[in-house]
């Protein structure tokens, strides 16, 4: 009877548990089909970037994420997309990183994993709010204010927002395999 009771405990509970994994969009970020604020964000060298020069033919995908220094799901994410910089580069788009770290903690990161791609410094989370994704669950003066909800932007070479990727929560990222596809 015991086992009875427990196959029907979790046969029960099946369907919650394949809703609960269910991704979840995030409604932030600019609206599509519109011009975006020029980024306001610092090369790993110090210098000021531009969206004209981290754009390829087609476009730059901006990827916002939390911190190259402490995230760890970060860190893979942007070791994944190294991993197809390439392929993107060679269709006409190019990868940018952009979070609050450092400059200093990007250049350690980016050398360490032998990035490919810009990854760029927002030391003061101006494109972060500026693009509206500046993540409120953070409050000012703890360790992660300033910190964007991780996703992505695509934006074409007039500077209009095309595509983007935010999901609830910091562990699901955008799948590159089928972005690449949906690209080419």
């Amino acid at each position: 009877m015991k086992l009875k009771s427990l196959l029907f405990f979790l046969a029960a509970m099946m369907p919650l548990s394949i809703s609960a994994e269910k991704l979840v969009e995030k409604e932030t970020g600019l609206p599509l089909n519109q011009k975006t604020p020029e980024i306001q964000t610092y090369m790993i060298d110090g210098n000021p970037a531009t969206l004209a020069d981290i754009s390829g033919d087609k476009g730059a995908i901006l990827v916002f994420y939390r911190s190259a220094d402490w995230c760890s799901f970060c860190k893979k994410h942007l070791i994944e997309i190294n991993g197809w910089n390439q392929k993107f580069n060679d269709i006409g788009y190019k990868f940018a990183g952009i979070s609050y770290d450092s400059t200093d903690i990007l250049k350690t990161f980016s050398d360490a994993q032998n990035i490919a791609f810009p990854l760029l410094s927002d030391p003061q989370s101006k494109t972060i709010i500026s693009y509206n994704i500046l993540n409120t669950e953070q409050k000012p003066g703890s360790k992660g204010y300033g910190i964007p909800f991780p996703g992505i932007m695509l934006i074409n070479p007039e500077g209009v927002l095309t595509y983007k990727y935010f999901y609830e929560g910091y562990k699901d990222r955008v799948n590159l395999e089928e972005l690449y596809n949906s690209l080419k």
